[in-house]
């Protein structure tokens, strides 16, 4: 039916979350019609993931070892805010509420599985050696996300590290995404954050 090379395509579009075989299948006909050079630099940018990496400090998404927020000097080295996933910092950052530094966990808390991955204990080190006064806790309101938070807390005082822990203002749909977050609800989230006691 369709060429080898549209098939593996659509196969190939298909391993991406939330697009079906039938969007596959669309967006690889809206490819074909695209005049050569679109295509050649949709190529070329997707080739260019490969050379991306995550920060060695905060987990972010960087075209070098370290990500253009946490080499920006001008911003608040004092504040961290921990999030689940990188487009949560995207998320924020259209805000423009919020001058601090960031923290990528690389997910949330899940029952009984396991969690090693998670860019728990990295956190606590950077609480440790840098000078933090405050941590946002800033993961999704959803059962995970509050879990999280509150496992970091606890270990945070665990710790013994004298910091002001403050988690996200109720502006935020309990089970909802920050991602999918308009920026006057997230820049409300932000301001009206409180401290976790």
């Amino acid at each position: 039916m369709f060429p080898k090379t549209f098939k593996k395509l659509i196969e190939n579009f298909s391993f991406l979350p939330s697009i079906g075989p039938k969007m596959a299948e669309r967006l690889v006909l809206f490819l074909f019609k695209q005049d050569k050079e679109k295509i050649k630099n949709f190529s070329e940018n997707l080739l260019a993931l490969q050379e991306l990496s995550f920060c060695k400090k905060c987990f972010n998404i960087a075209e070098n070892e370290f990500c253009d927020i946490c080499k920006n000097a001008t911003r608040n080295q004092k504040i961290i805010c921990v999030i689940e996933e990188p487009l949560d910092v995207i998320s924020i950052e259209r805000t423009g509420a919020y001058q601090g530094l960031y923290h990528v966990l690389g997910g949330v808390i899940f029952g009984n599985t396991d969690n090693k991955n998670l860019k728990i204990s990295e956190l606590l080190n950077r609480i440790k050696k840098e000078s933090v006064q405050e941590i946002i806790l800033a993961t999704n309101p959803t059962t995970e996300g509050d879990a999280t938070a509150l496992y970091i807390k606890r270990k945070i005082r665990d710790s013994n590290l004298n910091i002001k822990i403050t988690r996200l203002a109720k502006g935020i749909a309990t089970g909802g995404d920050i991602e999918y977050a308009d920026e006057a609800t997230l820049s409300a989230a932000l301001t009206n954050r409180r401290e976790l006691i």
